[in-house]
């Protein structure tokens, strides 16, 4: 009887999380085509669908779509998947809401990197976003190393992250005043997270390394339900807890420093994506698909707000994304202190 019943809870918690994804799907989709809609210039939905099938339709129409808008939305959901996902990844590994890329200083890491570049160096493009993702790979290196003791415990990681990211802020503002003030501009530009100006140049690369991280984090992703249940636990049953360990972070280290390098540091939407999504699915599985979903409709979300509802100055999607974010960072620590849990 009690295994029927675990069988009947176990098939009602795949259930919902299907829901819950196809649910996000459609709203993903939804937003995507507002945002290819929406504008100074308003394009109707048939004639977003015809160009986007190549059928025929005014050039206006053809450039608006095509050249400003679609580049601009696409990189958008890519930048919101990979931080969702990098952000569940950590969470859910750490077994720590608070260990995200851009709170325990990943996203910093890729973030100074990329402004020692464009201060340093001048360079621009495509090098800034690996420059900046080797910034990724190389700080979250440091916070594991740091970290280690026998293992990694989630709060000593968290902890550690957030010194490191403290330390790689504080240089980046050195950097920054260092540097010409034209060069700053750019910077800061780059710093505030943002979608402005996005191109195929954008999109390309991203596409590319989102094709290849994305399955790979749904498939080494399945260890985590084993690992959820403690290391012990989890070598009991066959898993091989540090190689999934490294296995699981280098790709959500390589998912916060492509999307970090596509459209600068995002705040707050691989910190938020996790939870909300969790909450949605419920259960206590891991949610790296619905949490990807998640932060694509953050960003999406975000972004038209900042275009298009705040007045007639336009913010940048980091911005937005800021200001939702940071309330929440404090309710966490309020009611992790509440709980006795806040150190």
């Amino acid at each position: 009887m009690s295994a029927d019943i675990v069988a009947a809870v176990r098939h009602r918690e795949r259930a919902r999380s299907r829901t819950v994804t196809v649910v996000l799907a459609v709203v993903l989709v939804a937003l995507f085509a507002l945002t290819l809609s929406y504008g100074a210039f308003q394009v109707s939905l048939p004639d977003i669908v015809r160009s986007l099938l190549g059928q025929p339709t005014p050039p206006q129409v053809d450039y608006i779509v095509q050249t400003l808008r679609l580049p601009r939305a696409l990189v958008g959901v890519l930048t919101g998947l990979g931080f969702g996902l990098a952000g569940a990844i950590f969470q859910q590994l750490i077994r720590n809401p608070l260990a995200s890329p851009d709170v325990i200083g990943v996203t910093s890491g890729a973030t100074t990197a990329a402004v020692l570049s464009i201060v340093l160096f001048s360079t621009s493009g495509g090098v800034v976003s690996v420059i900046a993702l080797g910034g990724a790979l190389a700080t979250a290196l440091l916070i594991y190393l740091l970290a280690w003791r026998r293992g990694v415990g989630g709060y000593r990681f968290v902890l550690v992250g957030i010194g490191v990211g403290a330390a790689s802020a504080g240089l980046t503002s050195f950097l920054l005043t260092r540097a010409d003030v034209r060069v700053a501009q750019e910077a800061l530009i780059w710093l505030a997270g943002s979608l402005n100006g996005r191109t195929w140049g954008d999109v390309g690369p991203l596409t590319v390394a989102s094709l290849i991280l994305v399955p790979a984090a749904l498939l080494v992703g399945r260890a985590l339900t084993g690992m959820q249940l403690g290391d012990d636990t989890a070598r009991g049953l066959g898993l091989p807890v540090e190689r999934s360990r490294l296995a699981l972070l280098l790709i959500g280290v390589c998912l916060a420093g492509t999307a970090t390098a596509a459209a600068g540091p995002i705040a707050y939407v691989g910190f938020m994506s996790g939870p909300i999504a969790a909450r949605l699915v419920g259960g206590g599985r891991p949610v790296l698909l619905p949490a990807g979903l998640v932060g694509a409709v953050l960003v999406l979300t975000a972004d038209f707000i900042g275009a298009h509802l705040l007045g007639p100055t336009q913010f940048p999607v980091g911005v937005v994304t800021g200001i939702i974010g940071a309330p929440y960072l404090l309710w966490l620590l309020a009611r992790a202190n509440r709980s006795g849990r806040g150190g």
